[in-house]
């Protein structure tokens, strides 16, 4: 059986994958840093898997943390194939590159870049010995490009940086049987984060050009993707997932 960990994977975004993973069949590893009541509603929620969810506290920002999450998995799966890095924070406070904090600049590359680094320093062996492995890094719109985003530089810097590590592994690890792509979602916003496709067509946005809002199943079935065995061609690659809503130059 296939055996995913997905940070932060007990809401928003990563709920949604989480929740399609089990679905799959697959067993998961789930992280969630502060919200243990979003947490244990997952858990109630696919108790009939509960063979096959783990969930752990963790923060990303950690590397000893990091360590032990591994240590988790490997020590009720045995094994570790897809690495699914949907943690990340972000400063929703619209500033300039001078006005940010040196703390808040260094959460953005410690939660978004250095955390992906210390877990494929951790996962990668193993995945090398399976001779398969998945690794699915979040960027923003246009990551691959390099563009600027204005109030939001830290975050950006960082992710643009995980471009780069994502394709480089791509190189690196492909003779491995391991694949490494980044998928880069659109304004998903509060309920939708957590909603499917069929609710998100109940009602019409405006400012999405296909007329409907993204929402957390848009990305999980992306991954879903990604993750199969047949998708192995499809490596280094950076996917927009917007519904083709600018997001990064709304500000402007």
């Amino acid at each position: 059986m296939r055996h995913a960990i997905v940070t932060a994977g007990t809401k928003g975004l990563g709920r949604k994958v989480t929740e399609s993973l089990l679905e799959k069949g697959y067993s998961v590893t789930a992280t969630y840093r502060n919200d243990k009541e979003k947490a244990n509603q997952l858990a109630q929620q696919y108790e009939s898997c509960q063979d096959r969810l783990q969930i752990v506290q963790t923060d990303v920002q950690n590397p000893d943390q990091l360590s032990l999450l591994i240590q988790h998995a490997m020590e009720r799966y045995g094994r570790i194939d897809f690495l699914i890095n949907n943690a990340g924070p972000y400063i929703f406070e619209r500033k300039k590159l001078v006005d940010y904090e040196i703390e808040e600049w260094n959460q953005m590359i410690r939660g978004n870049l250095d955390a992906v680094f210390y877990l494929l320093k951790e996962v990668l062996p193993i995945m090398r010995r399976q001779h398969f492995g998945r690794i699915i890094n979040y960027g923003f719109q246009g990551a691959a490009d390099a563009p600027g985003w204005i109030y939001r530089s830290a975050f950006s810097a960082a992710k643009v940086g995980l471009v780069s590590l994502t394709k480089t592994i791509a190189y690196e690890e492909a003779e491995n049987g391991i694949t490494s792509n980044m998928i880069c979602p659109g304004n998903i916003m509060g309920k939708m984060k957590e909603a499917t496709i069929s609710e998100s067509r109940e009602s019409f946005d405006e400012n999405t050009p296909i007329g409907r809002s993204g929402t957390g199943e848009d990305i999980a079935r992306a991954i879903l993707f990604l993750c199969e065995d047949s998708s192995d061609m499809i490596t280094g690659s950076v996917f927009d997932i917007t519904g083709g809503k600018d997001v990064i130059h709304r500000h402007l």
